[in-house]
């Protein structure tokens, strides 16, 4: 069902596809085509978008600050495994782009520089996606004190639904004018909010939400289980980019709740800063946490609109960090 032969050297050999050699293509080897021409994550981009309200982000514009500085765990862990471990700029620019918590933003990073460790990559992605409500927290708690974790924010105004038509398309031209390498992702996740806020396409908007992603999702998951053979899934690489992926969590964080404690020095209306580490990518249980924690610690606190601001900027974060790696990286 499946031949590494048809990818060796992380390229597609079309001339096996159509017919030389003896090998003849199994059902996962075109399954495969799906993530190693990138079409698998720009279509769960489609129904993250469908599935995403930016309402938050035009009420307080503020908060895409805060989903850039969770960003820094990316780029920490690109320089941190060049320097500790020796990984090449493909395999550090993969393992970094972990640190966004965005599982088909990694998987489209990797299957493009290092699609050797697509399956390591991925199930590093997946499990500290999962794991956000145990990780978080104590980076939360030890940057924070009592008070700030208390602090209560405004109600965010009512945004427009003209104003939320508008956003996918302004995001969508910027960044392919700015990276055009992220433009694929970032027009799927504009496009499938488009859908979602137009008010007429319900119907493919529900589509996109649901039944397109489960069928994707289980293409994704068959396609990169594929890949995860025992010579490189087995290996202290492996325990490398787990390690790593941890790290460039942690530091992703960090970045978020730090900014928002800076950027509490000059504004009037504070922010608490729990809702900055719901800046990475891991929507929305990234925002939930923030509202768990600080919750527990004022129970007149409702953050999660607040930090779901942070939370979808961190979505267009890692993608267009990822942009950046590929324009950097791609010959």
């Amino acid at each position: 069902m499946y031949h590494t032969e048809l990818f060796e050297g992380g390229h597609v050999h079309w001339d096996i596809f159509a017919g030389a050699g003896d090998i003849t293509p199994g059902l996962i080897d075109y399954l495969y085509l799906g993530v190693k021409l990138g079409i698998y994550p720009c279509l769960i981009f489609l129904g993250v978008g469908a599935m995403t309200d930016f309402g938050p982000l035009i009420a307080n514009p503020k908060s895409l600050l805060l989903g850039a500085a969770a960003q820094l765990g990316i780029f920490i862990t690109f320089f941190g495994t060049r320097i500790l471990f020796g990984f090449t700029p493909f395999e550090a620019a993969s393992t970094g782009i972990i640190g966004g918590a965005d599982g088909p933003t990694a998987i489209f990073v990797t299957s493009k520089l290092a699609p050797d460790l697509l399956g390591p990559i991925a199930v590093a992605a997946y499990s500290y996606m999962a794991l956000v409500p145990v990780i978080q927290p104590p980076i939360m708690k030890l940057l924070t004190t009592k008070k700030e974790r208390q602090i209560e924010m405004k109600q965010l105004r009512n945004v427009s639904k003209t104003e939320k038509i508008i956003f996918p398309i302004v995001i969508t031209a910027f960044v392919a004018l700015l990276l055009p390498s992220a433009a694929p992702l970032i027009g799927c996740l504009m496009l499938g909010n488009l859908m979602r806020e137009c008010g007429v396409t319900e119907r493919i908007s529900k589509t996109a939400q649901n039944e397109l992603m489960n069928i994707v999702t289980i293409f994704l998951g068959i396609s990169v289980g594929a890949t995860a053979t025992a010579d490189i899934f087995l290996s202290a690489k492996t325990l490398q980019i787990i390690i790593m992926g941890v790290i460039a969590f942690g530091f992703g964080t960090a970045g978020g709740v730090l900014l928002a404690k800076f950027m509490n020095l000059f504004l009037k209306n504070k922010i608490n800063p729990l809702i900055g580490s719901a800046g990475v990518s891991a929507v929305p249980m990234a925002a939930r946490v923030s509202q768990v924690v600080g919750q527990k610690e004022n129970p007149r606190n409702f953050l999660l609109m607040h930090a779901m601001g942070p939370n979808v900027s961190g979505v267009i974060g890692s993608a267009i960090a990822a942009g950046a790696f590929l324009t950097l990286f791609m010959k």
